[in-house]
């Protein structure tokens, strides 16, 4: 537990210097580390080293949230249409 008194200290310690509660910064933090392991989740996929389901699985989101950041990011995906108006009987 001496690891994590020694985390809840440092970030206590920023949170003083920064005028920000203790919740922002884990927040902040979060936020920080999500879009580097989303940035490096997306070389995968440029590459086509990884499929969405398993990007998907590592990042525990879902596909319709990760095809969102490629949107934002504007990144080039296929999109399936999936309606039911194409197919004739």
């Amino acid at each position: 537990m001496k690891g994590l008194q020694q985390i809840k200290s440092e970030i206590d310690l920023f949170a003083i210097n920064s005028n920000k509660t203790e919740l922002e910064v884990v927040d902040a933090l979060h936020k920080y580390y999500f879009n580097k392991a989303v940035t490096v989740e997306i070389k995968h996929y440029k590459k086509k080293t990884k499929k969405v389901a398993q990007i998907t699985k590592d990042l525990k989101i879902s596909h319709r949230r990760f095809y969102k950041i490629l949107e934002d990011k504007k990144i080039a995906f296929t999109k399936y249409n999936k309606s039911s108006d194409d197919v004739e009987e």
